[in-house]
């Protein structure tokens, strides 16, 4: 039973979705409790209430229902309202309004311009970030995460057809999948992301080894962190942690995970960030 006026949230994912365990990461890291519905990527009948088709969505109740569409506007608009009691949830949700565009494929698709924005007042915004370069410093690092190194986690899961069998067993394993619709998710899944993940690996310059375009992502997060923070934020992990954190999460427990804590220098950190989150949630 949540406290009068507290936050009732329920989260609508896949487990294995970058973009999900972003908002997840986010939300154990501030102790806030929430409802998991794992959706099922093919049917996708949990969220045939929505005429948004894409995951996360996040379903927040703080007096009245409301639907948050878009992994870092739904992380901003929830943490504006932690540190901003002045507005309601549902105002500060408007203030990150959906404009539809095209992509170069010709595909429509709703974009959140201020979506990395934090709306809160002078004092606020003080009190969080005491200097500019604070903020300028998280959003753009935020921004990277969803631009740049979310789009090396397909192309090197499914790097090759062992590695790609190894990701959709795990991802049936975690994902929700009937029997038989697990069987065929599986292999047809598995040789159908091989191939698309050389096409996407095309679409953003890959090297042919794409291993080592994750090595260099990884290493230049960690040189930006630096050697004298413990995370971007200082003493504490900023959005900017999480979302990293909450990308590069997905991959445990698979080759592609296990290569990058070998070859590049952001196991000391990544285990500052998982002390941090399962403190956190305890």
């Amino acid at each position: 039973q949540l406290p009068a006026g507290s936050l009732q949230l329920t989260l609508y994912q896949y487990k294995t979705c970058p973009f999900c365990s972003k908002v997840r990461a986010f939300l154990d890291y501030h102790g806030l409790p929430y409802e998991i519905v794992e959706v099922n990527p093919i049917m996708r009948k949990e969220i045939k209430f929505s005429s948004y088709r894409k995951v996360p969505i996040l379903l927040a109740n703080a007096g009245s229902p409301l639907q948050l569409n878009d992994s870092s506007v739904i992380i901003s608009a929830i943490k504006t309202y932690l540190i901003s009691k002045r507005n309601s949830l549902e105002e500060i949700v408007s203030f990150y309004p959906p404009m539809k565009t095209v992509t170069e494929q010709g595909k429509e698709v709703f974009e959140y311009g201020n979506k990395y924005w934090l709306m809160l007042d002078e004092k606020e915004t003080k009190r969080v970030y005491p200097v500019k370069e604070v903020r300028v410093e998280e959003m753009k690092w935020r921004k990277w995460a969803d631009d740049w190194l979310v789009h090396l986690i397909s192309p090197n899961v499914y790097r090759t057809p062992r590695e790609a069998l190894a990701s959709f067993d795990y991802i049936v394993r975690e994902g929700k999948f009937g029997t038989m619709e697990g069987f065929f998710a599986k292999y047809l899944g598995a040789v159908a992301m091989f191939f698309i993940s050389k096409r996407l690996k095309k679409r953003h310059h890959l090297q042919d080894n794409v291993r080592e375009d994750l090595y260099e992502a990884v290493n230049e997060w960690v040189k930006a962190v630096g050697k004298h923070r413990l995370f971007m934020g200082g003493n504490q992990p900023n959005l900017a942690d999480l979302a990293v954190y909450g990308v590069l999460r997905v991959m445990e427990g698979l080759e592609a995970f296990d290569d990058m804590m070998v070859h590049t220098k952001i196991q000391p950190w990544y285990q500052r960030m998982e002390e941090v989150i399962q403190k956190a949630e305890a």
